[in-house]
């Protein structure tokens, strides 16, 4: 075999599996939309409606040169342009409703869609994210939906619309004359084939589009969350140079997916130009002939005209017909990604944690090739207090998310006072474990709400509480607003310390049975790292 005909062999293999994952993505869309009935058959029947319109302009027009332009009769032609005007209205009246439902329902999908995605992302094991980067899900959380709701808020309207309006105006054509209507339709094969050639094309260029967009993405989210370590080591330069590669990359793939989707419309324009041509040709013979009157051969015209318009929208509009199949294509990727870690339907409540840990025989590793934990043994006791030590990289904060069930071990067993931790449900157990990290994460809204994150329905008297017993009190009440002041992004307006303080607090007003400290003092000064000590005291009472 040639490589010429290897590649033409491998091109319509893609060809297929294209076909058969744009069918899946489309017929998936469609089932987000069925719950909303009611808004799709209003959509339907606005279309319809102002297809029909649409459809009796030309008749009139027809009508008109016949038995007035063509008589002189003006008073006639007067009253015919009123009609028509009252037909311009009932036109608006369709779009205006087909617009409002078909927008209402587009909302209602894309807000399902977002709840989705977000809640699939809080489902996700740890796993995952240690394999993504962050910049491309926030890409297909950002970019792919957005482009998604572009859509559904615009061109589904117009998409479907315009496939109505042809449909009712090919009959109407039919009606009238169909001689002239096979004439006018002699050209929608060579549409279909020019439309098929180009759309595999486009959604080739698209899903590299999309995909390069996430990479870039992730770029840009790294270059603001490490703005202060690339500054520190003057890797500014290097980062931009890296950034302007992958904007480069992206910038070409927008080209080529752009330059493919511009020719659509104008191979349009080329197609609804030959129908008028065929149509003024043939519809002028006939007429001289006396087989049909020059009103029915003017009405043609006009019915081309509108039948070829949708034609052109539709043209326009597969630029974002495309992007949005290649990003509904990415975000159902997501949606598909199987939750690695999930409750076994034999999984029970964690009964109120006593504390008696176990590791026996725990082998783990993140990569099959080089495993973290060989045969780890660990017990600890209620009440112990149980510092675990080790270089970098030895395997600490794995023994934490292994206690979490962030992550299943390999081999071997953890159980806590006796069960196994893969025998009840995840919520119950991590309701019961504590968790201080040495970068904790602080979420935008009011220290309140911060606090607050380790137990929702805590009242402000309990919030406060927890801050008193940590010794963070004093610097909140410091605040402009107390505890309603506003936290900056990852609590930026924070010193490390009261980051690290506000999410001791959080554990206190969890109020867990097994508290872990992950290197929580390493990134604090000596008087803030005292006020943790005695804050300790406190807190691992009766743990």
């Amino acid at each position: 075999m040639s490589f010429a005909q290897q590649r033409f062999e491998a091109a319509a293999k893609l060809d297929k599996e294209s076909a058969g994952n744009r069918q899946q993505v489309l017929m998936r869309l469609v089932r987000f939309a069925l719950p909303y009935k009611r808004q799709w058959l209003g959509a339907l029947l606005a279309m319809v409606f102002s297809a029909v319109a649409i459809a009796v302009g030309p008749y009139l027009v027809g009508y008109a040169v016949d038995n007035y332009v063509v008589p002189g009769d003006f008073w006639g032609l007067m009253w015919m342009l009123v009609l028509l005007f009252f037909v311009f209205v009932l036109q608006y009246i369709g779009f205006r409703g087909q617009f409002y439902f078909v927008g209402m329902a587009g909302q209602e999908v894309m807000a399902t869609i977002r709840d989705e995605i977000f809640q699939k992302i809080q489902r996700l094991s740890l796993s995952y994210f240690d394999k993504n980067d962050a910049g491309d899900l926030m890409s297909r959380l950002v970019n792919d939906v957005d482009v998604l709701n572009q859509f559904f808020g615009q061109g589904l309207t117009q998409f479907v619309g315009g496939i109505v309006r042809m449909i009712i105006l090919g009959f109407a054509m039919f009606m009238l004359d169909w001689r002239l209507a096979l004439a006018t339709l002699s050209v929608v094969p060579m549409m279909i084939l020019v439309s098929n050639y180009l759309s595999r094309l486009a959604r080739r260029a698209f899903r590299k589009s999309r995909e390069s967009l996430g990479e870039v993405s992730t770029e840009l989210e790294e270059g603001i969350s490490g703005v202060k370590v690339a500054q520190a080591f003057n890797r500014g330069e290097a980062n931009a140079e890296r950034f302007a590669e992958l904007n480069r990359r992206n910038k070409e793939a927008n080209v080529g997916a752009v330059a493919i989707s511009a020719a659509f419309a104008p191979a349009m324009e080329v197609l609804n130009a030959l129908a008028i041509t065929i149509v003024a040709g043939y519809g002028g013979y006939m007429a001289l002939n006396g087989v049909i009157s020059v009103g029915v051969v003017v009405a043609f015209l006009e019915f081309v005209r509108r039948f070829f318009f949708p034609v052109q929208q539709i043209a326009q509009l597969w630029v974002l017909v495309q992007s949005a199949l290649a990003g509904a294509e990415r975000i159902y990727n997501l949606l598909d990604e199987p939750v690695t870690l999930e409750d076994t339907p034999e999984a029970r409540p964690m009964p109120t944690v006593q504390g008696d840990v176990r590791f026996e025989k725990v082998i783990f590793s993140y990569d099959p090739k080089e495993p973290v934990l060989r045969g780890i043994d660990l017990h600890a006791t209620p009440g112990d207090t149980v510092a675990i030590v080790g270089p970098t990289g030895a395997g600490k904060s794995t023994i934490i998310n292994l206690l979490n069930r962030f992550y299943e071990a390999d081999e071997g067993a953890i159980t806590i006072d006796g069960i196994d931790v893969r025998s009840v449900t995840q919520d119950s157990l991590r309701q019961q474990i504590g968790v201080v990290l040495q970068d904790n994460f602080l979420f935008s809204g009011t220290v309140a709400d911060n606090i607050r994150y380790g137990r929702l329905n805590a009242t402000d008297e309990e919030v406060e509480a927890a801050a008193k017993v940590v010794g963070a009190h004093d610097f909140i009440m410091g605040l402009p607003d107390g505890y309603n002041s506003a936290l900056g992004e990852r609590g930026g307006n924070l010193s490390a310390g009261q980051r690290q303080l506000i999410s001791f607090a959080r554990a206190v007003i969890a109020d867990p049975r097994i508290l872990i400290l992950d290197e929580a003092t390493a990134s604090v000064d000596t008087r803030t790292e005292l006020v943790i000590q005695e804050a300790l005291k406190k807190l691992l009472a009766g743990r």
